[in-house]
């Protein structure tokens, strides 16, 4: 009988490369897939796009759940727990639920002719037995990578999003937005609803939704937001969300968004139009999206821990994710001194993602990720340098004990910013003993 861990352990060992393993296409988890007999009986709203996945996501989940159904909610990368990328009315699957569904995975793997599964392939399949069994009323399923050969693409969406298109995965996604646009608009669907909360999509996605002939919903035109001016006289603790339908235009005034910044207006959105675009499948009414908005947290996206130092951690980790994040720390107040906690993976635009960060970091604690795919604290301190990004550098053996150090120097009146990769902030966490 499999321990959980073991299970866990299972899931890396089938891929060669073990959980950083990544192989795209459809075949393998659409063998196992049939095998399983899995058939969809609920909505499904499939979410892709570079950066706002998660705030999408989180914001669609709780709200559903404030509407009084059961939501299945299936993300990734974890923080801490495995548990966290399968939950069901915000609450991560227990290890008996997840053990369940591995064991129903493995055993349809093998009728399949013991298909050589991913990591991420498993835990969608499984994620998928999960809510069958718990009976969610709704799922939301988030690009892992990409979109068009993506596990979670192997789904029909009654609903498809991609919040942005920005370069990140370019070995496996192309080399410009054009490329990785085309990508991210696989998961749209002929006759569906398919939004996008980028304000200038690339050509490619338009083309594609187009010769598909979805039905494509795009931020600006088809739905949108307004913030009040000060010249209007209108509540300022306040934004408008407005979407067309059919010859009308709905306009719908809302407190802000419990996620930090600016750009959560564009999740929050894009979240909305997808379950106007859901109504006659899944009606939520105002008394759901308001608290459902305001109540919405997620670790890790401009979460801010309470207590002096100030600490700020984020999962930026490509270059439109940390200027959203540097936008929003310039909107913090002052402080003393800002010191980075930072570790990145080597697949990432290290340079152009520090880059918004030039002269604003006091001390960057730099920390090695290991893997394959991490990058060592020496190699950021060499590009920190080389960029002239300003800023003493302290090199540290992990996230953990890059944190523990800022915390030791830093004073009251500085801040803590700890970014650059989910398995940073997961070391961050770790070190503060915080809870995500």
């Amino acid at each position: 009988m499999k321990t959980f861990e073991d299970w866990l352990l299972h899931l890396e060992g089938l891929h060669p490369k073990g959980q950083a393993g990544i192989e795209l296409g459809l075949e393998r988890i659409r063998q196992v897939k049939a095998a399983l007999g899995q058939t969809q009986h609920c909505p499904v709203i499939i979410v892709g796009g570079t950066n706002g996945k998660g705030s999408t996501c989180a914001y669609l989940e709780n709200i559903i759940d404030r509407a009084g159904y059961k939501v299945g909610c299936y993300t990734s990368p974890h923080l801490l727990a495995y548990n966290e990328r399968v939950r069901v009315n915000g609450q991560p699957a227990s290890d008996e639920a997840l053990c369940d569904a591995f064991a129903r995975v493995e055993a349809a793997r093998q009728r399949a002719g013991n298909v050589a599964l991913t990591y991420f392939e498993f835990g969608t399949l499984a994620a998928w037995e999960v809510f069958a069994a718990a009976g969610v009323e709704a799922a939301i399923l988030e690009v892992g990578l990409g979109g068009r050969l993506d596990a979670v693409n192997a789904y029909e969406p009654d609903v498809s999003i991609v919040t942005t298109v920005a370069l990140d995965h370019t070995d496996w996604l192309g080399p410009d937005r054009e490329s990785i646009g085309f990508e991210k608009a696989g998961i749209y669907r002929a006759g569906k609803p398919a939004l996008c909360a980028d304000p200038q999509p690339p050509q490619s996605l338009l083309d594609h939704a187009a010769a598909i002939g979805a039905d494509l919903r795009l931020i600006g035109r088809d739905f949108g937001f307004e913030r009040p001016s000060a010249e209007s006289g209108e509540n300022r603790l306040q934004w408008r969300w407005w979407c067309r339908s059919g010859d009308q235009l709905i306009k719908r005034a809302l407190a802000y968004p419990g996620l930090r910044g600016p750009t959560q207006l564009y999740n929050a959105a894009v979240a909305l139009a997808a379950l106007d675009a859901l109504g006659a499948k899944l009606p939520v009414t105002m008394q759901a999206i308001r608290p459902g908005l305001i109540e919405t947290e997620l670790a890790g996206r401009f979460q801010v821990v309470p207590g002096k130092p100030a600490i700020v951690l984020d999962v930026g980790h490509n270059p439109q994710a940390v200027k959203v994040l540097t936008d929003n720390l310039s909107n913090m107040g002052f402080f003393d001194r800002t010191h980075a906690v930072v570790g990145m993976l080597n697949d990432k635009d290290i340079v152009g993602a520090l880059q918004p960060l030039k002269d604003k970091i006091d001390v960057w604690h730099v920390a090695t990720l290991t893997g394959p795919r991490g990058t060592s604290a020496e190699a950021l301190a060499a590009v920190i340098t080389g960029a002239r990004l300003g800023g003493e550098i302290i090199c540290h053996a992990s996230p953990q004990a890059a944190m523990q150090a800022a915390k030791g120097q830093a004073a009251e009146s500085d801040r803590i910013l700890a970014f650059g990769s989910f398995y940073t902030v997961a070391g961050a966490l770790q070190a503060l003993r915080v809870k995500p």
